[in-house]
């Protein structure tokens, strides 16, 4: 899959976090509550019901063990439907017969900013992008909160301890391609971003040998253009940086 890379195999997926969304215009109006379908955007699917989306104001796991999506809206002309094809990976080959299995991956990245400048990990023969840039971050695990998430795999892939975290904005992709596993998945990422610092880093260490990562390194913000960023990422890390 050339979108987002996802190491595990097929029969180590994690089980699939319901994700439910909910929209506020004030603190004590709520206009809007639903569970994501399988390769939804929650702003879009807002738009369709006549919000627009002001800001992500809340990631958090509820009680119920779903994650939580939580938005400020304002009222907004609805959006038109629309049915988009679900594109595939560039020279995907399918069997006869074959079905992409549906698979969603709610998971936590963070735009990491210390002294040295932004932190940036590259992935590993373990993906099937490897070479490429990406932030830090992976899929949360059950009955984790994506910032609980956010710290794991930041020290996973880099060593390093942040604060100062705050949201930034959620990202989601839908497309059909082959896990590093081979199984063709109907694949559903929902990325949620989060701004951190790192005010005193320590030794850059992958601690997670073996996964997805196999670099990590501080890159300053005008070397960024040097480095191939994934697709998912690249577009938008200037804008990122500039809200940090």
């Amino acid at each position: 899959m050339t979108e987002l890379p996802d190491p595990q195999p097929a029969e180590s997926r994690l089980p699939v976090l319901p994700i439910r969304v909910v929209a506020v215009v004030d603190p004590t109006r709520q206009v809007a509550d639903f569970v994501l379908a399988h390769g939804a955007d929650p702003v879009r699917e807002l738009g369709r019901q006549g919000w627009a989306a002001v800001r992500l104001a809340e990631a958090s796991l509820g009680q119920d063990g779903a994650l939580l999506l939580g938005y400020r809206v304002h009222p907004a002309s609805p959006l038109p439907v629309m049915h988009r094809p679900v594109p595939s990976d560039p020279g995907l080959v399918v069997g006869e017969g074959e079905q992409a299995q549906p698979y969603q991956r709610a998971a936590a990245y963070a735009v990491v900013n210390g002294p040295p400048g932004v932190l940036l990990t590259q992935l590993s023969a373990a993906t099937s992008a490897p070479g490429r840039w990406t932030l830090p971050g992976g899929g949360l695990d059950p009955g984790e909160s994506p910032e609980q998430a956010l710290h794991r795999e930041v020290w996973e892939e880099s060593g390093q301890v942040v604060s100062e975290v705050r949201l930034l904005d959620l990202q989601t992709s839908h497309w059909v391609g082959r896990a590093p596993s081979g199984r063709l998945e109907d694949f559903h990422a929902v990325r949620i971003v989060y701004a951190a610092s790192c005010p005193s880093p320590t030794e850059l260490v992958v601690h997670d040998v073996g996964g997805s990562t196999s670099a990590v390194s501080w890159v300053r913000e005008e070397d960024l253009g040097r480095y191939p960023l994934v697709r998912s990422f690249g577009p938008h890390l200037r804008r990122w940086l500039s809200q940090h």
